[in-house]
């Protein structure tokens, strides 16, 4: 399970010109699912997501969390963080799971997100075609690989 989290000021998603997500402060997630991926990779993500230190304290220093500040969260789905780019010019998309089995792995990292900050995430619709809107906060963006814990 790849994420790329970035930290920001607004964000939203729209699907069919329709919105369907919209935050202030918080962290727009992008949420890449493999096949092989578990609970344990949504555990270790949740725990880092809610944890790490990126949002100012009051002297300005990156030193308070999501929980810290309340901060709201949007998550989307977007298989194409698994593309493989060693071949070619055409990104392949063979590690990506497939529906079947990452729609149930999403839906578990959203319920498990929730939990752990006492409090809905928003979302975007899985497999749909949107329209993602932010205003990064720094800039700060991190990537998380769950198989990567470095």
């Amino acid at each position: 399970m790849k994420i790329v989290i970035q930290r920001v000021s607004l964000a939203s998603v729209t699907v069919d010109q329709k919105k369907v997500a919209d935050i202030n402060k918080g962290l727009l997630i992008l949420l890449g699912i493999v096949a092989d991926d578990t609970q344990q990779d949504i555990d270790f993500l949740v725990r880092k997501i809610v944890n790490l230190r990126i949002f100012n304290d009051e002297k300005g220093v990156m030193n308070t969390s999501l929980l810290d500040i309340d901060g709201d969260v949007i998550v989307v789905s977007q298989f194409t963080l698994q593309a493989s780019t060693k071949k070619g010019n055409r990104p392949s998309y063979i590690k990506a799971a497939k529906p079947e089995v990452a729609i149930p792995l999403y839906k578990s990292f959203v319920g498990s997100l929730e939990k752990e900050m006492g409090k809905k995430v928003q979302t975007g619709i899985f497999g749909a075609d949107m329209k993602v809107a932010l205003l990064n906060d720094g800039p700060v963006t991190i990537i998380i690989d769950s198989k990567n814990k470095e």
